[in-house]
């Protein structure tokens, strides 16, 4: 018999320090929102309890978090009762059935509702819904004490006793007129206009301001903006973004035909997609001024279409800074040398990967020790849990490594030692550690006869080369292929070839060697940084060593220098 006694240890925990409270929360969001607590007014009034003790930063957490669930409407109620940015967050990406979404609107409230009205995925019911709150929705609130009536005022307040701000400020302005003559029964709103004119006209002009020198250069654009969403209307012409200063960007068209006589914001790609209500991707925008928004930019964008009538009421998209290369302009860097601003790149990154081994490995090793029950008996489904633990943080730490190395060969501090490495034993030992990831992926590798050939390279470098290569590769293998593995004599170079897998046979080098590849990585065993990554980190460890890798139709070659015979003084052959 199982039970989940989730539940009741977050309501036993103490919530009288702000710790306490703040955990509690979260996980019992987390419960009622994943279906493991329902969600009754006992819990509800609970979560009422904690929010008061809770930061807004961490319920705006919670309430973007109910994204990848579907919470009961009851817990999307409570949230959408909380300050506007939680509610904001909650509405915008809360998944209701359409009768909870009719039941739900009377109580979010007009902020609610304006929120809901920019989604553009909720059903037809519910926004013919929302319609009938318009006339509601639009009328301005009064929440402050009620206004007495204008026969309640005294007639003639003094300066000093007057509460309103507006008479305090009409009271230390000087008279438009006669005020010698009786006094009005009533404060008129024209009295107070008449004497806020008296003031701006007989003012004093203010001094003129210091000029300040103008600087040697321009001042550069804010880069703390670094993308933004926005929505256009049916003539392309952009109507709202998520971001500041909006005046930068709204008014600017993806239409060419509506730019009348005014400089293009867009290319043809993202001018050419609108007019054939098409989706685009990383086409260009061009803001002008110096504001944080000013600059290049990079959008993509899809047509929308109204869910009612099928009719196209905009493009709805996305715009991000263009990556460096990207643009054809020089990169911004100071007047040192390139070796130098390279070195601290690299040491920087180094820095940050010793950072990240330490935390890793610890992980790594109390995980074994929970696997081999070193530290006492187990229960079998948290051995199981340690050992997924370890298998993972093994590949964290094979990235770590592969990010070291790419540091080291960017900051050129390697430290190779002349070595002779035979490629026979080195096949068999890379085979060996890389078993356990063929056996994975259900493929294998075809090692070729053993050999007399050997390379004159540094041997863990040798060995930390094939062995990437091999694991990148056999990561991408189906089931049931077999990777075939040739050595061959190339004049003083002994090559190393390797097929490709099926799954990599229809890409050119360009595709193998894109750091951005959005497919690579996604099937368990396959290379965590991406088989981009991996190729190119090969192929610079290769031209480390003096030697190359090359890209054939159907296979992957590296060359490495042959070692050289003492007494023959030549490169050694042998039978394959």
């Amino acid at each position: 018999m199982r039970f989940d006694d989730s539940l009741k240890t977050v309501l036993a925990a103490d919530v009288s320090t702000a710790f306490g409270a703040r955990a509690a929360f979260r996980q019992l969001v987390d419960l009622i929102g994943r279906g493991r607590a329902p969600a009754d007014a006992e819990l509800l009034d609970r979560l009422r309890t904690l929010r008061d003790m809770v930061s807004l930063e961490v319920r705006m957490a919670c309430a973007r978090g109910l994204a990848l669930a579907d919470p009961p409407a009851a817990l999307v109620a409570l949230f959408a009762e909380d300050a506007p940015e939680v509610v904001g967050a909650t509405l915008l990406a809360a998944r209701l059935e359409p009768e909870d979404w009719e039941a739900l609107l009377p109580r979010v409230g007009p902020l609610g509702r304006s929120v809901l009205r920019r989604r553009r995925d909720l059903p037809p019911s519910v926004m013919r819904a929302l319609d009938a709150f318009g006339a509601t929705d639009f009328v301005l609130g009064h929440d402050g004490p009620a206004i007495p009536e204008p026969a309640a005022l005294p007639a003639d307040p003094a300066p000093t006793a007057v509460e309103d701000p507006l008479a305090a400020v009409a009271a230390a302005m000087p008279a438009a007129h006669d005020v010698a003559d009786t006094p009005p029964e009533r404060f008129e709103i024209a009295d107070l206009v008449h004497r806020i004119e008296a003031f701006q006209r007989d003012r004093p002009p203010p001094a003129p301001a210091p000029v300040a020198p103008s600087p040697a250069t321009p001042p550069r654009p804010s880069v703390g903006v670094r993308a933004f969403r926005f929505e256009t209307d049916t003539a392309g012409t952009i109507r709202w973004i998520d971001s500041a200063p909006r005046g930068a960007i709204i008014g600017l068209s993806l239409s060419h035909d509506s730019a009348g006589g005014q400089a293009l914001s867009v290319d043809g790609v993202a001018a050419g997609a609108f007019r054939k209500r098409a989706a685009f991707a990383d086409a260009r925008l061009a803001v002008p001024g110096e504001s944080a928004l000013g600059g290049d930019w990079r959008i993509s964008g899809v047509p929308v279409f109204d869910q009612a009538t099928g009719s196209f009421i905009g493009f709805r998209g996305r715009a991000r800074r263009p990556r460096a290369e990207e643009t054809a302009a020089p990169p911004r860097m100071p007047s040192s040398a390139p070796a130098a601003r390279a070195g601290a790149g690299a040491e920087g990154l180094r820095r940050l990967v010793h950072e990240l081994r330490t935390p890793t490995n610890a992980i790594a090793g109390f995980s074994e020790l929970i696997e081999q029950e070193l530290l006492g008996p187990v229960a079998p489904a948290y051995r199981d849990r340690a050992a997924t633990i370890r298998r993972h943080v093994a590949g964290l730490i094979g990235a770590i490594e592969d990010l070291d190395l790419a540091a080291r060969i960017e900051g050129s501090a390697l430290d190779l030692r002349a070595d002779t490495v035979a490629v026979s034993p080195l096949l068999s030992r890379v085979a060996h550690d890389l078993a356990p990831l063929a056996g994975l992926r259900g493929g294998g590798l075809a090692l070729p006869a053993p050999v007399a050939g050997a390379w004159s390279v540094d041997s863990h470098a040798a060995e930390r080369l094939v062995s990437r290569l091999f694991a990148t590769l056999l990561g991408m293998v189906a089931p049931g292929e077999m990777l075939d593995v040739a050595v061959a004599a190339q004049g003083d170079r002994l090559a190393l070839s390797i097929a490709r897998p099926a799954a990599l046979v229809d890409r050119d080098e360009a595709a193998l060697l894109a750091l951005d590849d959005e497919d690579a990585g996604e099937d368990e065993g396959a290379p965590l940084l991406g088989a981009g990554f991996a190729l190119r980190l090969a192929r610079n460890l290769a031209a480390e060593l003096g030697g190359r890798l090359m890209f054939g139709a159907d296979r992957l070659t590296l060359e490495l220098p042959a070692a050289l015979n003492g007494d023959m003084e030549q490169a050694s052959t042998f039978a394959p």
